[in-house]
């Protein structure tokens, strides 16, 4: 069956729902004595913690290191693929474990170093909730993954990791026989486009429900490892920190919870959706790095003027510490960001993926902090000058121009992608869609694009613009107007020194060329087409798509 995955933008409350029950005493002192084997409850078998949760679900836990050994459901071992656990990273290796039931919980501990990994259970429930706390970076932990055994879902995803003996790119990039390419690193979705991830055969559902993301780094449109499959099996990610592409650095602390949970074949319960550290249930479990709804504040904002209605509008919160976001509503601007851990944040207005106001609002603990109407000031969004013509739309992404959608869960180099020459004529109707949404030095630089300008136009001078999302390896344009003028090199902004284009990534740090162009450099027969050159240059990368390369937000020429 193909998966099933949600988006829903909308819905950024960062609170866990109904699913959890308040009220359970602090797990101290000495281990509650296990229960017996029927019903809710834990065992030992010399080996393994064993939690029965009294609905469909027994798991196991390892008492050596903290790996997820075991994962039964109506009787089914899903848990497990080439002879690995599931775990934190790929494994912690000796940890001290511990466990302990207070009523309806059960939590069992992992204590490697620094680092304090949490897995409970419900009475009645066919969930498993984890939490990560990573402290700093003596433990190189950046991910959970739940490996599934091979054969219990179809390997039948359009994006599935399938691997092959031929690889395009380093040793992560595959070529299956038919052209088409496959990477674990092609998630296809952003953050904000999903609550969960997972598989289902229609009877049995098994899904990673993501947490708020609240400690993670890269903000609602970072793209990283969701899933994979193959034929050996498959792996379903919680990523707590994802370096390809990273715009920011990374951030320590408590992560989660985010939830394994198996269903009859449908969706998760929304009630754990952005699955957030506030849940009741789990105050007083003594969790490492918890704070509470109490401990937590909420931004509110009246509205947002000087939007451009054809765009979604999205409210970002950042500091050093924590990241939040949500939706701002379409008729007003209304917006609203709750769960907010306290401190003095940077708040973020973008369109689309581009952002286009900044500010700083103060979040307390149990208060709420109200915004007047935010405005956002006609010269911050570069779509409002008047231009002469222009490709693509300012929203912070390629999205429209040719490519840009495949690769986002492709290689450049797959069979399904169409050519990536794409020299264009204004006034066309399709110059957006024909023209490339990447661009490199050693594979498609020099793309031509013409265009006719009036005599009036033809006797001014005129800045043109280049909007880029990221770049690598410090590709960035120049540019050259009839063979007869050429702009100096810029210098390249900051970006990420990872992959980008080819591990699926185009959200970088949005950056603006700008070029003046004198009135000297244009045809004055206004009834010849003008030809505007644009090079990559870089003194850095190798070749092919490894090449100096940037990808394209918007071009322009302003009047």
């Amino acid at each position: 069956m193909s998966a099933t995955e949600s988006s829903s933008v909308g819905r950024r409350t960062f609170v866990l729902g109904a699913a959890a029950a308040a009220g359970s005493a602090a797990l101290a002192g000495p281990l509650a004595p296990a229960a017996s084997a029927a019903g809710f409850g834990w065992s030992d078998d010399g080996s393994d913690y064993v939690v029965d949760t009294g609905a469909n679900l027994v798991f196991k836990v390892s008492k050596t290191n903290g790996d997820l050994t075991s994962l039964v459901y109506k009787g089914t071992e899903y848990q497990g693929y080439g002879g690995k656990n599931s775990h934190v990273e790929s494994g912690l290796g000796t940890s001290t474990v511990t466990i302990g039931q207070s009523g309806s919980t059960i939590l069992l501990s992992v204590a490697y170093g620094t680092l304090k990994h949490y897995y409970a259970a419900r009475s009645g429930e066919n969930n498993v909730y984890l939490w990560t706390n990573k402290a700093d970076t003596s433990v190189s932990a950046t991910r959970y993954i739940v490996r599934v055994k091979a054969g219990l879902f179809l390997n039948d995803e359009p994006d599935s990791y399938t691997y092959t003996t031929s690889t395009v790119e380093a040793s992560d990039v595959f070529a299956k026989s038919d052209g088409q390419t496959r990477s674990k690193h092609y998630s296809k979705l952003r953050v904000i486009d999903y609550d969960y991830i997972g598989w289902t055969t229609g009877s049995v559902g098994l899904w990673i429900v993501r947490s708020n993301h609240e400690k993670a780094s890269g903000g609602p449109f970072y793209r990283s490892l969701l899933r994979h499959q193959s034929a050996d099996g498959g792996g379903l990610y919680e990523i707590l920190y994802y370096g390809e592409n990273q715009t920011e650095d990374q951030r320590f602390g408590l992560q989660g919870p985010y939830v394994i949970a198996f269903t009859d074949g449908g969706a998760p319960s929304s009630s754990l959706y952005h699955a957030n550290l506030t849940t009741s249930w789990a105050d007083s479990l003594g969790i490492s790095g918890y704070v509470g709804a109490s401990g937590r504040g909420r931004v509110a904002g009246v509205g947002i003027s000087g939007r451009n209605t054809a765009y979604a509008y999205t409210v970002g919160l950042a500091n050093s510490a924590a990241q939040y976001w949500g939706s701002a509503r379409s008729s007003d601007g209304y917006f609203s960001l709750a769960g907010v851990l306290p401190g003095t944040y940077t708040l973020t207005v973008f369109k689309g993926e581009l952002a286009v106001h900044t500010g700083s609002v103060t979040v307390s603990a149990g208060a709420t902090t109200t915004l007047n109407t935010i405005t956002i000031p006609s010269s911050n969004d570069p779509g409002n000058p008047t231009a002469i013509w222009r490709i693509g739309d300012w929203n912070g992404s390629p999205s429209g121009f040719k490519n840009a959608d495949l690769m986002t869960y492709a290689h450049p180099s797959d069979v399904r992608a169409a050519s990536w020459t794409g020299n264009v004529v204004i006034g066309s109707g399709s110059e957006t869609s024909a023209f490339p949404c990447y661009i490199w030095k050693d594979v498609n630089s020099g793309l031509l694009v013409h265009f006719k300008l009036t005599a009036a136009q033809a006797a001014a001078a005129h800045t043109l613009r280049i909007g880029v999302t990221t770049a690598y390896a410090n590709g960035r344009p120049q540019i050259t107007v009839n063979d007869t003028w050429t702009s100096a090199i810029p210098s390249p902004p900051a970006q990420p020194s990872t992959r980008s284009l080819t591990v699926g990534s185009y959200r970088g740090n949005n950056h603006t060329f700008t070029y003046s162009v004198p009135a000297s450099a244009w045809l004055t027969d206004t009834s010849q087409y003008n030809v505007l050159k644009i090079d990559v240059v870089s003194g850095s990368g190798t070749t092919g798509y490894l090449s100096a390369g940037t990808a394209i937000d918007a071009i322009d020429l302003l009047v």
